[in-house]
């Protein structure tokens, strides 16, 4: 009996599947327009390969021209695409506003780049908080800002994306990690409201969820050795050993994971089996991140795994 129950309950959840499953949003990338923040190393760069090899035409925005440069032949070398390369920080509205307007209409904007400081709150600068916010909340409003209405008038009326790189550390708040995870915290916010703001000009939202990630060309198992003397020194000892236990994702992986989720329309992006479980616990009252068919989506790979 219990095996018979066994074998009846994944043909019971696929018919459920086919009940419940939305209707799919397709958002291609071939021949379309991918503007990506941070783009010239780590995730930027990899999220950037992987849209090139689905033939999309190519804009990095980072701040180093050398590191630009690098990744525009980087990419080149491999595809054959249009790549060009702008140099702005994005916490001057007015220069991010006009490489946004010379690289012309955007079908897909990744707000990708961000910064991270690792210390406990009480003794951490607020000269240094006040950087995290600058750049990861306010430089992802001067980048969203200055692209909308471009976005709002491209030629292609077809579905367009706008992906907030979060973290985990902004699902779940994580020792040393408070500054930090509140402005990953407040992207989701950010991209819940403009989720509903903008569904009538057919621009979807995605906000992805990575691990701590291999970036620059940095392994996991190097991630505190490489940091600064000055960085290691004020990492909390339990910041540590939560890293060091914690692994990590190359940034190909998360790139590939992130141009799957933003072409099938998700909202939510985890990028593994543990980042799925802490979005579902994580979820609130945020129906887009607790769907029926999310939830049995992930139940099917679960059972089909064990």
């Amino acid at each position: 009996m219990v095996l018979f129950g066994l074998l009846l309950l994944p043909i019971l959840l696929l018919l459920l599947y086919f009940i419940v499953r939305p209707r799919p949003i397709n958002i291609p990338i071939k021949n379309r327009h991918v503007f990506i923040t941070g783009g010239s190393t780590g995730i930027g760069l990899a999220i950037a390969k992987q849209a090139a090899s689905e033939g999309a035409r190519i804009s990095l925005l980072a701040r180093s021209v050398d590191q630009l440069q690098k990744a525009k032949e980087s990419i080149c070398q491999g595809y054959v695409v249009e790549v060009s390369i702008f140099s702005a920080d994005v916490r001057d509205y007015d220069a991010v506003e006009r490489a946004i307007k010379e690289a012309g209409p955007i079908d897909v904007l990744v707000v990708n780049h961000g910064v991270y400081y690792m210390e406990e709150f009480e003794t951490q600068g607020l000269d240094v908080m006040k950087t995290m916010i600058d750049v990861n909340l306010m430089g992802s409003f001067n980048v969203i800002k200055a692209a909308l209405p471009l976005m709002k008038d491209r030629k292609d009326k077809g579905p367009a994306s706008i992906a907030l790189m979060s973290s985990m550390a902004g699902q779940a708040g994580i020792y040393g990690f408070a500054a930090y995870s509140a402005t990953k915290f407040g992207l989701r916010g950010l991209a819940e409201a403009l989720q509903q703001e903008l569904l009538v000009n057919n621009i979807h939202l995605s906000i992805i969820f990575p691990p701590v990630t291999e970036t620059s060309g940095i392994e996991q198992v190097e991630f505190i050795s490489v940091l600064t003397f000055e960085a290691r020194e004020r990492m909390p000892e339990i910041t540590k050993i939560i890293l060091e236990s914690s692994p990590g994702m190359k940034a190909e992986e998360v790139g590939k994971i992130t141009i799957q989720g933003i072409k099938s329309g998700s909202f939510s992006i985890p990028c593994r089996l543990d980042g799925r479980a802490v979005t579902i616990a994580t979820a609130g009252l945020s129906l887009r991140h607790l769907s029926s068919w999310h939830l049995l989506k992930w139940f099917l790979q679960v059972y089909f795994a064990l």
